[in-house]
């Protein structure tokens, strides 16, 4: 899976600073919400509990291929930069692509060295979220 490796060895290489904007670019290119998943949103459906960070992740899998769709606001850089990182990394993955990707994405991207636990409790858990809902699609088996 070439493109989250890329991203990997990307946050690998870098320091604090430079992890910071990297999520920060990141967190300006989260597409917005679309239309049809507003107000299952606005009705609190598909909220990552665990994040303190208001995050709503909706997976499709359609022709083998994974659509992420994620809200997240922008007063919270560092959580939309991640959860569009995932957006970006996996969008149009195959389900099997995500299934084989690092189970410890975080530690992966050396997040856990440079962001505190607080976070990492939330951004491990909307990566499961997305693990989780594209093993229940039945594309993985």
């Amino acid at each position: 899976m070439n493109k989250i490796d890329e991203i990997i060895g990307q946050f690998q290489e870098a320091d604090y600073q430079e992890t910071l904007a990297m999520l920060l670019d990141y967190s300006e290119t989260l597409p917005p919400l679309p239309e049809e998943y507003r107000d299952a949103r606005d009705a609190g459906f598909n909220r990552v509990p665990e994040c303190e960070t208001p995050v709503f992740i909706f997976v499709d899998v359609k022709d083998g291929k994974v659509k992420i769709h994620a809200d997240v606001p922008k007063e919270s850089p560092t959580v939309r930069g991640f959860v569009s990182l995932l957006v970006d990394a996996f969008e149009d993955a195959t389900p099997r692509d995500i299934e084989s990707a690092p189970v410890n994405l975080i530690h992966s991207l050396s997040l856990d060295r440079k962001l505190g636990t607080r976070r990492m409790v939330g951004l491990s858990a909307v990566y499961s979220r997305i693990r989780s809902e594209v093993r229940k699609a039945g594309e993985v088996h």
